[in-house]
């Protein structure tokens, strides 16, 4: 994979500084109560600049998920950190944990709340789940180095995906890290999700 060099960075940057402000702007005034020019003004750049990065502004609020930290791994040192000989569905939980973080879910959870009201945003939720799919076919297939056929990448970033679903819509009882777990027999931490799901998906269910 090609590393980032200084100017995509700085371009990334400024996506998820509009982004971050497209979000907080939703949150207090709900999608129908700011346009792009109020995102624009309140992230510190011009509307071309908006629009050299999204195509609207509910594109722009859930793109505010995958926030740009100084953390926040790309793409080449995430590989870097997972063995290059580690089977399949080890590089998926793997990926899992170092990718997916828990203010990721929290907002996604609270899009997915907001899209009831604004079912605009729902095609923009699921085109950002797609690219986390894709990012991890990717991955599993790089570091598959042709050990296994190129379907097996689709099949297990397809699995992500399902993994995913559950602690979004809130149908299993999960609580992120920093949440007070919901006294109740069938609660599990995230981690205990993951190891729970990734059994299910070593055994075959």
């Amino acid at each position: 994979m090609i590393k980032q060099n200084l100017r995509d960075m700085k371009k990334e940057a400024t996506a998820h500084a509009l982004a971050d402000a497209a979000y907080e702007l939703a949150l207090e005034r709900g999608l129908d109560g700011f346009v792009v020019d109020d995102i624009a003004q309140r992230a510190g750049y011009s509307r071309r600049t908006f629009a050299n990065h999204f195509s609207c502004k509910e594109e722009a609020v859930v793109m505010s998920t995958v926030t740009f930290k100084e953390n926040h791994k790309p793409p080449e040192q995430v590989l870097a950190a997972i063995p290059p000989d580690a089977p399949p569905l080890d590089t998926l939980q793997h990926l899992l944990k170092l990718r997916i973080t828990a203010e990721m879910f929290r907002k996604l959870r609270t899009l997915l709340t907001m899209s009831k009201e604004a079912p605009t945003l729902e095609p923009y939720i699921l085109s950002l789940l797609r690219k986390l799919q894709f990012e991890a076919q990717t991955i599993l297939s790089e570091l598959s180095r042709g050990r296994y056929p190129e379907s097996y990448a689709h099949l297990l970033a397809g699995a992500m995906y399902g993994i995913m679903l559950p602690l979004i819509d809130g149908s299993l009882n999960v609580f992120l890290p920093g949440e007070t777990a919901v006294e109740s027999a069938e609660a599990m931490t995230f981690e205990q999700y993951l190891d729970t799901a990734f059994n299910h998906l070593r055994k075959g269910f």
